[in-house]
């Protein structure tokens, strides 16, 4: 058998290779690789949590800005509407305002076109009218005998200058009412009040000398009772004798009469109260004389002039000064009977009126009629 034949029929050879070693770096490759992904994202969690708190945060902020905003637009829409509705009232009352200045416009533009056509007589009257009204005014609050007298005579004068027949009887009326004030005793009221100021300056000046001490009715010493008659009345040695004794006595008793009421002795606090209390009641009587109250001006003179006899020496100077003012002033009367002067007053706007109404203030030739129709 050929040996080619025979190797054919042999089994194939086998080859015997020694094992290799597994190679690992991939699989540790690919765990570091799922360790830095799970690194990354257990990172990307983490800041996707902080974003989500932050947001959160965020949120909470915005909804407390709101809440905040909202709270904020509504008390500046309630006080937008305080205001707006503040403005809507002072608007009304100027618009209230500018139409009753307009209405006062309109009046006095009446008023200047009516006394644009009035004639020098017209204004005479009106002229006269206002002095009537101030010599009202003068006797009625003021009591002004001497300045009401002035007005009407002054109006009188005007009067008579006006040259209207149809103020006859106006005038009528006022010489009654200037007789009746001329009657009138006038009231000097400064002089009066300047009086009762001279009278509270010497009160001032008083000092404790003025007050009352021993010569109090009812108080006689021992000395004041030794008289030169009742010495003399006594002979000799025995008059001498009892003169003697009763100088002894003097100095020593000191008699008082009860018979009589005794002024009490005051001290320099009751001196100060005593002249403050005088200051008041004259005070009180000024007050009197510019209000016109004939009875509170009595009383407070009264009782200004009982204060002065109970607690003031009488002999004194300037109490018997201050006494006899007092005395003068109480004798003057602040509220004589007034007489009505409105009368005249009355007949003269009746007058004016009845002009206005017939139109006779328009042109001179009208008021030269009028002044004819008077007088016919």
């Amino acid at each position: 058998m050929p040996v080619t034949e025979s190797k054919a029929l042999l089994p194939a050879p086998i080859d015997k290779h020694q094992p290799t070693r597994q190679r690992l770096w991939p699989l540790w490759i690919i765990t570091l690789l799922a360790l830095a992904l799970a690194v990354a994202l257990a990172l990307w969690s983490w800041q996707q949590w902080n974003n989500y708190q932050s947001l959160q945060q965020s949120i909470a902020s915005l909804e407390s800005d709101t809440e905040q905003l909202d709270r904020m637009y509504g008390q500046t829409g309630s006080e937008q509407g305080q205001r707006l509705q503040a403005l809507e009232d002072k608007l009304a009352d100027q618009r209230e305002l500018i139409a009753t200045q307009q209405r006062q416009i309109d009046h006095n533009a009446r008023e200047l076109l009516e006394a644009g056509n009035r004639t020098r007589t017209d204004w005479l009257l009106a002229e006269a009218e206002y002095l009537l009204r101030v010599g009202n005014q003068r006797l009625m609050i003021e009591k002004d005998i001497r300045g009401a007298l002035a007005a009407l005579e002054s109006a009188d004068e005007v009067l008579a200058e006006s040259d209207d027949i149809g103020v006859y009887p106006v005038r009528q009326q006022l010489a009654k009412e200037i007789l009746a004030l001329k009657g009138l005793a006038d009231v000097d009221r400064t002089g009066l009040y300047l009086k009762l100021e001279a009278a509270i300056d010497s009160i001032h000046q008083l000092t404790d000398n003025a007050l009352v001490h021993d010569r109090a009715p009812g108080f006689v010493s021992n000395n004041e009772s030794d008289s030169p008659e009742s010495n003399a009345s006594e002979p000799g040695l025995i008059a001498e004798g009892w003169h003697k004794v009763k100088q002894t006595l003097s100095q020593v008793v000191v008699v008082r009469r009860l018979d009589e009421p005794v002024k009490p002795l005051l001290s320099p606090e009751q001196s100060a109260y005593a002249r403050l209390n005088l200051q008041l009641m004259l005070e009180e009587a000024e007050l009197a004389v510019l209000r016109g109250h004939q009875e509170l001006y009595s009383r407070a003179l009264a009782k200004a002039s009982n204060a002065i006899n109970n607690w003031y020496d009488s002999s004194n100077a300037r109490i018997i000064a201050l006494s006899k003012t007092l005395d003068e002033l109480a004798e003057k009367n602040v509220d004589p009977e007034l007489p009505d002067i409105s009368r005249s007053l009355e007949l003269l706007k009746a007058r004016l009126a009845g002009r206005l109404d017939n139109g006779e203030g328009d042109t001179p030739e009208n008021s030269n009629d009028g002044e004819q129709g008077d007088a016919s």
